[in-house]
C-alpha cells in the first residue's frame, strides 16, 4: 500500500498543496490528512492510526521531512522506527533522505564485502542511521530558515506599508486581549482535545460558558499565538 501523509498545524496553512504534490507523483496513494495538530507526536490521531496500519513493504509519502514531525529529533525517532519495520519512506522535497537510498547503500556494501554476516549488516545500518539523522537535522534547519526568512520579508513588507501611511492591524485603542478572553483561551488549551485535553469542541465551549463562534475565534487565535 502507498499512503500519502499530509499535515497542517494552523488554519492559515493550505493542505491542498501537499495533496496535489503527492498525487502528482503517486496518483494511487491513499491520502491521510492531519489538521491542527499539537506539538507532540502522541497527539496526532491520524498518524497514530497510520502507524498501526502500515506493515513491512508499505510506503509512506511526505511532501517534505518537516511534515513527518514537528522537530528533527522526533522525526528521526519515527524514521528509524519505520525503517527497521520495513516501511519505505519517501520525501518529495528531500529525495536523498528516502529510506530506499540507505537500503541500496547496504546492498552495495554487502556486494563489496562478499558476505552476508549479520554483524556487518548491523554495523552498516547503524552508520547509515547516523547519516540519516544528520540529513534530517539539516532538512529541518533549512525548513526553519525558510520560515524565518518569510517572516522577515513579511515584517519588512508591513513596515514599508506603515511608512507609506497604510493602516496595519487593529485600530489604535481597540483591545485585542481582555482578561476574560485570556482566561477562556487558557481553559481551551487545558481541556480541548486539540491541545491534548479530553473534551470535544462542544464540551469545551459549554464548560467554559462561551458561544461556539467565540470558541472557534479564540481557538484560531491560540494557533496564531503558538506560531
Amino acid at each position: 500500500m502507498q499512503y500519502g501523509y499530509v499535515r497542517i498545524s494552523t488554519p492559515q496553512q493550505n493542505i491542498e498543496r501537499q495533496i496535489r504534490n503527492i498525487k502528482l507523483h503517486y496518483p494511487n496513494a491513499l491520502i491521510v490528512q492531519e489538521v491542527y495538530t499539537g506539538t507532540k507526536l502522541e497527539g496526532r490521531r491520524e498518524m497514530e492510526k497510520l502507524l498501526r496500519t502500515v506493515k513491512n513493504g508499505d510506503t509512506i509519502i511526505f511532501d517534505s521531512v518537516s511534515r513527518m514531525s514537528r522537530n528533527a529529533e522526533e522525526g528521526f525517532t519515527l524514521y528509524e522506527k519505520l525503517y527497521y519495520s520495513g516501511v519505505n519512506l519517501i520525501f518529495l522535497k528531500e529525495p536523498h533522505i528516502n529510506s530506499d537510498v540507505y537500503k541500496r547503500s547496504i546492498e552495495y556494501s554487502l556486494k563489496l564485502t562478499g558476505t552476508n554476516v549479520d554483524h556487518i549488516i548491523k554495523g552498516i545500518n547503524q552508520y547509515l542511521m547516523v547519516l540519516a539523522k544528520e540529513q534530517i537535522q539539516i532538512a529541518f534547519g533549512q525548513s526553519e530558515k525558510e520560515v524565518l526568512d518569510l517572516r522577515q520579508r513579511t515584517k519588512e513588507g508591513i513596515e514599508t506599508a506603515r511608512l507609506n501611511g497604510k493602516q496595519i492591524g487593529q485600530k489604535t485603542g481597540r483591545k485585542i486581549n481582555t482578561k476574560k478572553s485570556m482566561t477562556a483561551k487558557e481553559q481551551i488549551k487545558k481541556y480541548n482535545k486539540s491541545f491534548n485535553g479530553n473534551l470535544t469542541n462542544e464540551e469545551t465551549w459549554k464548560l467554559i460558558g462561551i458561544s461556539h463562534n467565540t470558541f472557534y475565534k479564540y481557538k484560531e487565535e491560540i494557533y496564531e499565538e503558538m506560531l
